[in-house]
């Protein structure tokens, strides 16, 4: 058993929390609204009112946040968790930030003695509430090794892909190709439907062939209800959209592709579809052809 303080009760990191319970560890969690700690109270575990209640103590503090200025201002500062956790605590940060964030928070966090990981995951609600997350760890071996039964306890796939950093990279690709395969299923959506196909069996075969991804079977659905619950919001994608493009520039490589999705993705947010899951992204294309 591990005493684990998770840090973000949201859509992705409640049942990841909880699942942490069911494997035994003793999880407390903290969340800016309470109300969202519900479901790891209900498990068994327990609720502190201050991230640096949650972090004193902790072998292992666990984020999952929204964005790098979230992260940075959980983990700084005089109420922050490297102020309130004991040398050697491992961090590992599930949020999906900029890669030189990380890795400007992983230094100050060897600073204060402490050790840390960024893993973040892909997979959505759905991952999460399924425990089948792929997660990319950069960081230490050491410490990935140490935290292996943690990341099993939430996820299916599970790669260490190098130091502090590099999971962040990964994320921020994997992003691109997840926004690129959603807005291609979305014009084969609506193309399809311009010709009086029948969409779910045009869906079926394609989802047989080489078109078949991950993406078009977990997303299919969404497109074929014109249901838009969010799994993964658009403006979260947005904002890794930003991640990847400013990390190419930073690189000097270019993305044609991603440039393009990138403004697709926000325009769908400055069309006031940020609150909905990414598959809404179909709106986008709707919108363009004149059909929504």
């Amino acid at each position: 058993m591990t005493s684990i303080a998770f840090i973000g009760l949201g859509i992705m990191g409640s049942p990841m929390a909880v699942h942490l319970v069911k494997a035994g560890h003793s999880v407390t969690g903290y969340n800016r609204t309470p109300a969202k700690a519900r479901a790891l109270a209900e498990a068994g575990g327990r609720v502190a009112d201050s991230i640096a209640e949650a972090a004193r103590g902790a072998e292992v503090v666990a984020l999952m946040l929204p964005d790098s200025p979230d992260v940075r201002g959980v983990l700084t500062g005089e109420a922050g968790v490297f102020a309130h956790a004991a040398p050697g605590t491992l961090i590992i940060d599930f949020s999906s930030i900029r890669p030189d964030v990380t890795r400007e928070l992983a230094g100050e966090a060897a600073r204060h003695g402490l050790r840390y990981l960024d893993a973040p995951v892909s997979g959505g609600e759905a991952g999460a509430r399924n425990a089948a997350l792929s997660i990319m760890v950069g960081g230490e071996s050491d410490d990935f090794e140490a935290a292996k039964p943690i990341f099993d306890a939430v996820g299916r796939t599970v790669v260490h892909v190098g130091p502090s950093g590099a999971g962040q990279t990964v994320k921020a690709a994997n992003q691109l190709v997840v926004a690129a395969n959603i807005e291609a299923l979305a014009e084969a959506v609506v193309f399809l439907r311009a010709y009086g196909v029948d969409l779910e069996a045009a869906l079926e075969v394609l989802g047989g062939g080489l078109a078949g991804s991950a993406v078009l079977t977990q997303k299919r659905a969404n497109m074929l209800n014109h249901s838009f619950e969010p799994g993964f919001r658009i403006e979260l994608h947005h904002k890794d959209m930003g991640i990847v493009t400013s990390a190419a520039r930073e690189a000097g490589v270019v993305l044609p592709l991603g440039a393009l999705v990138a403004q697709l993705v926000a325009a769908a947010k400055a069309a006031g579809d940020g609150g909905l899951d990414h598959s809404a992204l179909l709106r986008g294309v709707e919108r363009l052809s004149g059909t929504s």
